[in-house]
């Protein structure tokens, strides 16, 4: 939960939540999820207020490749 708190950018609201409040919002969140060799895709609803900071959290906490 630190590293996704830390992963938020400066100015996102949920920088300064509870971790109650970050579970719910990004952690419990219903989305489709695709799984091939490579990669991991996850499809959230059109009308999902979190998504681009879920985005944004998904790129900064990846790990670089070889």
């Amino acid at each position: 939960m630190w590293a996704v708190r830390h992963a938020m950018s400066g100015t996102a609201a949920l920088r300064t939540a509870e971790f109650a409040t970050i579970r719910l919002r990004l952690l419990k969140v219903a989305a489709r999820v695709v799984e091939t060799a490579s990669r991991i895709r996850i499809a959230f609803a059109s009308a999902c207020p979190d998504a681009a900071l879920f985005r944004s959290i998904a790129l900064n906490l990846r790990t670089t490749g070889p």
